[in-house]
């Protein structure tokens, strides 16, 4: 697992995402080997991965995740989660 310290505080990632309109913004922590099924939200998300790793699969693609990166689910679209060993924690934006 790669160590990344997050690229900016917490409170920085809140407003610059309530910036671009988001209604919600929170951090999520996941177990270790969680596995999330198919599903959908009736949000956009745009979140950044602060600790662990994780695989997001969507459009037929799939993303290994880890600290530092950043990933996006668009309202509506299909996709699954699985989460390492160590589980993760991202800072998710929401918007309706």
């Amino acid at each position: 697992m790669r160590l990344v310290t997050a690229p900016q505080p917490f409170s920085e990632f809140e407003a610059a995402e309530r910036a671009r309109g988001c209604t919600e913004v929170l951090a999520r922590s996941y177990e270790p080997n969680t596995v999330i099924t198919e599903h959908t939200h009736e949000f956009t998300a745009r979140a950044l991965v602060v600790q662990g790793e994780m695989w997001l699969t969507q459009q037929g693609a799939t993303q290994h995740l880890q600290a530092g990166d950043r990933f996006e689910v668009i309202r509506g679209t299909p996709h699954t989660e699985k989460y390492g060993p160590q589980g993760a924690t991202y800072w998710v934006a929401r918007t309706l």
